[in-house]
């Protein structure tokens, strides 16, 4: 009788690392960034976590791109109003914390600090759900080394969102326009039927003579 241990250890040897080669590459699908905002400026906030949003490119038509003086921070304008900055791994990495970011907005005689946020090393990019139209806004990237490395000088972008009111006298041009073109088709419409229909009799009768 044939013995099963080879075939068994065969088995053992070709299925056992299935599992660990395919644990690496679930984890590289689902990242992660960790990141803490501080409303006005203010240190701490509560730990959250989001995924990147890699591949993204500014399209012309729904996004306008800004970079700052380096090049190393780029603030995506979305037409709905929101922010989306986009950054490098900075060098040197080694000893890299994490990074700040620190915004402020233009007011009419001063400048107003808004939500300071507190990311993680592996972030490559943030969020800004909602910005003001018609201000000035002015957003600084600083990488954070473990000491005694200082800090390198801040990448700083300045960009302005579109009003929305911009906005919505587009949108309302554009529907507007397709109103007119399908009123001006109807009353083409009404007009040849009218004359095709009712004035065509009315010529016809006043053409034949009268009899005595």
């Amino acid at each position: 009788m044939p013995s099963l241990l080879p075939p068994f250890l065969a088995l053992l040897c070709l299925g056992a690392p299935a599992p660990a080669l395919r644990a690496p590459r679930a984890a590289e699908e689902q990242p992660w960034c960790p990141y803490k905002v501080g409303a006005e400026g203010a240190a701490g906030g509560r730990l959250c976590f989001r995924t990147p949003a890699r591949g993204f490119q500014c399209a012309a038509r729904a996004c306008r791109a800004h970079r700052s003086p380096g090049g190393a921070l780029v603030a995506n304008v979305l037409r709905n109003g929101s922010v989306l900055l986009q950054w490098g791994p900075p060098r040197p990495a080694a000893g890299l914390r994490g990074f700040a970011l620190n915004c402020s907005w233009d007011g009419t005689y001063t400048r107003f600090p808004c939500d300071s946020v507190e990311l993680g090393a592996a972030c490559r990019d943030y969020l800004l759900p909602e910005a003001h139209g018609s201000v000035r806004y002015r957003l600084c990237l600083q990488p954070r080394y473990a000491p005694p490395r200082p800090a390198p000088p801040a990448q700083c972008v300045e960009f302005r969102v579109e009003p929305a009111a911009m906005r919505d006298i587009v949108v309302a041009m554009t529907a507007v326009g397709g109103s007119i073109c399908v009123m001006l088709v109807f009353i083409c419409l009404l007009v040849a039927y009218i004359t095709e229909n009712l004035m065509s009799p009315a010529l016809g009768g006043a053409a034949v003579p009268h009899r005595a």
